[in-house]
């Protein structure tokens, strides 16, 4: 165990999505934490939202334990008045980013983000800016009962080119469902052009890309099936094919 919610945190119920990253010379644990406390409805006739929102913790070993930052974390590192997730890290020239997800449960159509962070990774700089939408997708398929589209689990990617991807998860036909866009500009700015063909549909998402030690093969992992209160969900991992600038899922390892 390397973290433990503490007493007096801000949120006491679930934790989500952590990633590890290592990043001069310490250890950051991206976490997304989620309370019961109901807060006003957005508009009429719409989900309230809770305290919902990414946040960054510290240590000086992978190990832990990990510590937020200050003496009194009292609220995620992302606005609070954002009901975020899965926040993950990107540096692009010698700066550090968080690219988070904004709730559709707050805003209906929902968006991936990005911010500035401190060099110590303690806080933002600025404010959030939008990268795209989930129904910028034409294979994200709105929910049937709240009319919306989820946006999830981003993870960014630098093919052999130089293209900048960015693999992320919302609904399909086939139910949950992991697609990617590119940025023209090679840059996290974007503009950001979602491709045509989702990259696995077979109710998975949340994926990251990783290279194995032995040969450095490009593969993937996710989760599935997406299915709740089932007790068949597992990570899983697939070769991936980079095949130009594009992706294409391969063997599944068992």
């Amino acid at each position: 165990m390397v973290f433990e919610i503490p007493e007096g945190f801000w949120a006491m119920q679930g934790i989500w999505a952590p990633e590890l990253h290592a990043y001069k010379g310490k250890y950051y644990l991206f976490l997304t934490f989620d309370t019961d406390d109901r807060l006003p409805e957005q508009w009429r006739d719409w989900l309230p939202r809770v305290k919902r929102g990414s946040q960054v913790l510290v240590a000086d070993s992978p190990e832990g334990p990990f510590r937020a930052f200050g003496e009194k974390p009292n609220q995620s590192t992302l606005p609070p008045d954002m009901m975020t997730l899965d926040g993950t890290l990107w540096i692009e020239e010698g700066a550090p980013y968080m690219v988070f997800c904004h709730e559709w449960v707050q805003i209906k159509d929902g968006t991936v983000e990005y911010v500035r962070l401190t060099d110590d990774l303690s806080a933002t700089v600025g404010e959030p800016r939008r990268l795209f939408n989930g129904s910028d997708a034409v294979w994200s398929k709105k929910s049937a009962q709240y009319g919306c589209h989820v946006t999830d689990g981003s993870w960014l990617h630098r093919t052999k080119s130089g293209k900048l991807l960015m693999l992320w998860s919302t609904g399909g036909e086939g139910g949950y469902t992991t697609g990617y866009a590119i940025s023209d500009s090679g840059k996290l700015a974007g503009p950001w052009r979602q491709e045509q063909t989702p990259l696995f549909t077979d109710d998975g998402g949340h994926p990251m890309l990783f290279r194995r030690f032995d040969d450095g093969k490009l593969m993937m992992i996710l989760h599935t099936p997406n299915k709740a209160r089932t007790l068949s969900e597992r990570a899983v991992i697939f070769e991936i094919e980079e095949e130009g600038d594009a992706l294409r899922v391969g063997r599944r390892i068992e």
